[in-house]
């Protein structure tokens, strides 16, 4: 814990992968709301099979799911979901023709049923 997972439409490749991992996990394990660098978990997830409403095409997306231990307050969440999207915001490809819509969820996870173990 935490994970976050970076979604993102094919029609946005190349897309900095490397560079907006160093950046987010930067920015995230800054907070005081991570507390250790190495529990941070990030990944990306690329579709290349999606809509966005009923235009067949011109869109893309990326979205960001970061998943944490339930507890944290509203405050610390949008500050959180602020740290990512300013990352996405700064580093996203913008194609032209392209309308590229970005969105950040933060996801509370339930802590009696999580397990972790380092091995």
């Amino acid at each position: 814990m935490p994970h976050l997972v970076i979604e993102y439409t094919d029609n946005l490749r190349p897309f900095p992968e490397a560079q907006v991992l160093e950046a987010v996990n930067a920015s995230l394990t800054a907070s005081p709301e991570i507390l250790a660098e190495s529990d941070l978990k990030s990944r990306y997830i690329t579709t290349d099979r999606f809509a966005i409403g009923t235009q067949p095409e011109g869109r893309a997306f990326v979205h960001a799911q970061l998943r944490l231990l339930s507890g944290r307050s509203p405050e610390a969440k949008q500050d959180l979901a602020g740290r990512v999207g300013a990352v996405l915001r700064a580093h996203t490809p913008k194609p032209e023709g392209l309308a590229v819509q970005l969105s950040v969820e933060i996801v509370d996870m339930d802590r009696g049923s999580y397990v972790k173990e380092k091995l």
